[in-house]
């Protein structure tokens, strides 16, 4: 909105969740630029109150996220709904699930790259922790007692719940971010996180892109990530525009193998270092460097 207004361009955001009346006044308001889920989009089509027949720019954001997760008959469905003069495809992580769309939909296609081929994890520390599965959710509340910001991701929705439970029984003020929860609900912690008040968030991937919360120090994977591609988006909380910081994977006994492969699809050869809660060094993780001591002690 901000962007906009300085070049005189009205916007609307329609996505499912919110009140979709009032998305449906502002429509009629007339805008230049709707940011919208496929979804939302495609049912206000269907009531008429919206027509992508004259769209002249698509923006796909997170494309390859949208094919991984099965939003690809939306996305079509709209595509055969627009002719747009341009169609541009945003990732930071584009990758062969969006060839199809490419290879259907796209004239003369162009790729433009503002980083390497390779995701890069260079921006930020990287720490990874042996834990005790009992002893988990007190290691995380050490490390949020050492930061200002941390994000911490969980695999599941009810484990992100049970971690916030666990969180505030260990003194931390700690609030969920998931898709089971009401939009109220997500932008209340979203708000109370973004401006201090709330020292950690625990997220399901559902926050692992397009969060842009300034201050992350810390991001946690509280379960290690499915693929080197959730690694990055997840990791690239923290580390913002030139800032500096943490991204702590805990690992349990059967999952330092994956862990293992992890680090090698993402350039990385880091020891993981065995932790429990009381450890001093988990309050100022950015000024602990395993590696040195792995090198030092002959590892």
């Amino acid at each position: 909105a901000p962007l906009a207004k300085r070049v005189g361009l009205r916007t609307v955001a329609v996505y499912g969740g919110a009140d979709i009346e009032r998305q449906v006044a502002r429509l009629r308001k007339g805008v230049d630029v709707v940011i919208a889920t496929p979804g939302r989009l495609i049912d206000l089509g269907h009531r008429g109150e919206v027509s992508v027949a004259d769209v002249d720019v698509l923006v796909l954001d997170e494309a390859d996220r949208m094919a991984d997760m099965g939003f690809m008959p939306q996305v079509e469905w709209l595509l055969r709904h627009m002719k747009p003069e341009q169609t541009l495809l945003f990732s930071a992580t584009l990758d062969s699930a969006v060839n199809q769309l490419v290879s259907r939909y796209l004239r003369d296609p162009v790729l433009h790259e503002v980083v390497s081929a390779q995701p890069t994890v260079d921006e930020m520390e990287h720490r990874f922790l042996k834990v005790h599965q009992m002893d988990m959710a007190r290691v995380v509340a050490s490390i949020v007692h050492g930061g200002q910001k941390t994000i911490v991701f969980a695999r599941t929705k009810r484990g992100a719940d049970r971690l916030v439970a666990d969180l505030r029984a260990e003194g931390v003020r700690a609030a969920a971010i998931h898709g089971d929860l009401r939009q109220g609900a997500r932008e209340s912690a979203l708000a109370s996180f973004a401006a201090g008040r709330l020292p950690a968030l625990v997220a399901t991937d559902v926050a692992a892109r397009g969060l842009d919360i300034e201050g992350v120090d810390i991001v946690v994977h509280y379960d290690p990530p499915e693929d080197h591609k959730a690694y990055l988006h997840r990791s690239g909380r923290t580390a913002r525009a030139g800032e500096s910081g943490v991204v702590v994977t805990l690992v349990l006994w059967d999952q330092e193998l994956a862990v293992e492969r992890l680090q090698r699809r993402v350039g990385l050869r880091l020891p993981i270092v065995e932790v429990f809660s009381n450890d001093p060094r988990l309050k100022d993780l950015a000024s602990w460097h395993p590696e040195e001591e792995a090198e030092a002690s002959g590892q």
